[in-house]
């Protein structure tokens, strides 16, 4: 019998608006005016407390921690696309969307200088806690989709963000063949930034792209310009509405860059290059959509000025707030490793409290 051809896929890119400023109006998601300022301003904000915390942490006012520069467009556009009461699973590199959410800076800061307060999140922001583990949150996100459509709660979406190394995990491959099996509603954003800390994507995979992976599971997919934020609102709403009409998840793959290091911890320089970094300094999210609001009449350097100085002030006064707060109970932790207690666990805080006591003292 001869070979026969039984299925083909393709692999599409969505890019809408382009380093200058210039967009596809056919494919422009058509946001307001004032969506578009509120977008904008999210990712000015994300950026200003980025550097902020960058400099808090050189002085040794901050522990060590993961900056966002450079992933704005992808963290944002995508998080504007929710509704609020979908459910935001993230690792550790999704601040400004979470700042979009509701949560306080000062949470964030508090998680980065290791006390337990920074994970005692409102459920009304829908946010799970910062996920460190490479890939373990993918199937926590299918689970809460799949309880989602258990429970009959319609309208309802989760969306799950994650690094390119993720992809290389198993959590990622079971994660999204579950979410087939039981067409639960999550999108899975992947934040390709192109390295894993120091491993370059083209060692972790010989895929032409991540999004292709999703093709194995009978999955939707796309790759989307992670710098353009009209590409990632839009891939990013597209999917939530086939996921609330039924149709199940979707896997978009968002290309950007990681502008600086992967952690406080890191030095980029030792892996990759000037030159490198410098192509996609010039593909940066923000003034691109900074020219994009210039040309369509809504945005000038005096509106910019004003925005900076706002958002300056925002974060300022975050920071004090953080500062300021300095009455902690030192053995929080404890209180969050078991719904009830154990009697080791309470032994071992008894002996913590007297530890602390006796150096105390000392």
């Amino acid at each position: 019998m001869p070979l026969k051809e039984i299925a083909s896929f393709n692999v599409k890119h969505l890019s809408i608006l382009d380093e200058n400023g210039q967009w596809d109006e056919d494919l422009d998601p058509k946001l307001s005016d004032d969506d578009l300022i509120k977008l904008y301003r999210a990712m000015v904000k994300g950026r200003e407390a980025d550097q902020r915390m960058l400099k808090m942490q050189r002085q040794g006012r901050l522990g060590t921690f993961p900056p966002t520069t450079g992933h704005e467009a992808v963290i944002c556009g995508a998080t504007f696309a929710t509704r609020d009461d979908d459910w935001l699973v993230g690792s550790y590199r999704e601040m400004p969307g979470r700042l979009m959410r509701g949560e306080p800076l000062e949470r964030t800061l508090h998680y980065y200088n290791g006390r337990e307060e920074g994970s005692a999140l409102s459920a009304a922001h829908h946010l799970m806690p910062i996920q460190v583990i490479l890939g373990s949150q993918l199937p926590h996100a299918v689970g809460m989709a799949y309880a989602m459509r258990y429970k009959g709660e319609q309208g309802r979406a989760v969306v799950c963000f994650f690094g390119d190394g993720a992809s290389s995990q198993g959590d990622f491959h079971e994660a999204l063949n579950f979410a087939s099996v039981w067409q639960a509603p999550v999108v899975f954003v992947c934040q390709n930034n192109q390295w894993a800390i120091s491993v370059p994507l083209a060692c972790q995979t010989r895929s032409q792209t991540i999004a292709q992976k999703a093709i194995a599971y009978q999955i939707p997919c796309i790759q989307v310009d992670g710098n353009d934020a009209l590409a990632t609102y839009k891939a990013t709403k597209d999917a939530l509405d086939r996921a609330r009409s039924g149709g199940g998840p979707t896997l978009i793959e968002m290309v950007t860059y990681r502008l600086i290091m992967h952690t406080t911890a890191d030095d980029p320089s030792k892996y990759r290059s000037a030159d490198e970094e410098k192509t996609w300094w010039d593909k940066d999210p923000i003034p691109r959509l900074f020219h994009h609001l210039k040309k369509i009449g809504v945005w000038d350097d005096q509106k910019q000025a004003l925005l900076e100085e706002d958002v300056k002030n925002e974060v300022n006064q975050a920071v004090k707030n953080f500062e300021s707060e300095v009455d902690f109970k030192p053995d929080a932790p404890f209180d969050h490793v078991f719904e009830t207690p154990s009697a080791a666990l309470e032994e071992q805080r008894a002996l913590f409290l007297s530890n602390l006591r006796d150096s105390n003292n000392a």
